[in-house]
């Protein structure tokens, strides 16, 4: 069974999986985009699912040596994902309707985080889930500040910070790289109020394939234990 630290740390591996995705294609403001990465936004527009295989590097400051791991993952525009992390998944994240669903099936068990509702650190952080990829830049804009933009070797890089202080004070800093030509997700790193890195590599990335409904939905069976930590 996971100790109570490794479902913190996993569960917060799993929140900002989730918000990186968003970083496939996010509006940003601030010094204004460049050229380059005006075209990776313009080509995000194009895309309506996706789905994708990554490589996880966690950097710790109480650890000599980084933590990896694997998963897999799946988008469907406006704001729909699934994230498994390990094989067989030890942790699932399922973006449902107006929750997010955090199930751990060795434990048998489920988190659910509300969408709406009650601001707060927790609420302003999960808002970032929710940008998804843009149909407009105008209506991802007022969530981010770009505070930095360059190329090396054919990948385009852009820093983002989230604008609203709470989520801030969690993920201070957003990395994106992309593939300069075609304009494809290739990375993104996370840095974390306690200077720790959670990098995710993507591999085998598919735009636009068919999607299964069920991916996006979870009924708990009947030997699952639910619970709602955000819920006073």
């Amino acid at each position: 069974m996971l100790s109570s630290g490794m479902k913190r740390a996993t569960r917060q591996d799993l929140f900002t999986l989730c918000a990186t995705l968003c970083g496939v294609a996010l509006s940003v403001s601030g010094e204004g985009p460049t050229a380059l990465t005006k075209s990776w936004l313009a080509a995000q527009s194009k895309i309506h699912s996706w789905k994708a295989d990554f490589v996880q590097t966690r950097t710790l400051k109480s650890l000599t040596q980084p933590l990896t791991s694997t998963g897999h993952v799946w988008f469907e525009a406006p704001n729909r994902f699934r994230w498994e992390l390990g094989h067989p998944p030890l942790t699932i994240a399922v973006r449902a309707p107006a929750e997010l669903l955090v199930i751990y099936p060795r434990l048998k068990r489920v988190e659910r985080y509300p969408l709406t509702g009650e601001a707060g650190p927790w609420r302003d952080a999960l808002s970032l889930l929710e940008a998804g990829f843009p149909q407009n830049q105008s209506e991802l804009e007022a969530q981010y500040d770009i505070v930095g933009q360059s190329v090396s070797n054919s990948v385009g890089q852009v820093t983002l910070q989230p604008k609203s202080a709470a989520a801030r004070r969690m993920m201070p800093q957003i990395k994106i790289g992309f593939d300069a030509a075609n304009f494809s997700l290739r990375w993104t790193e996370l840095e974390f109020a306690d200077g720790s890195t959670m990098r995710n590599d993507f591999n085998n990335p598919a735009p636009n394939p068919p999607v299964n409904e069920q991916l996006f939905s979870f009924q708990a069976p009947s030997d699952y234990k639910v619970i709602e930590p955000l819920k006073k």
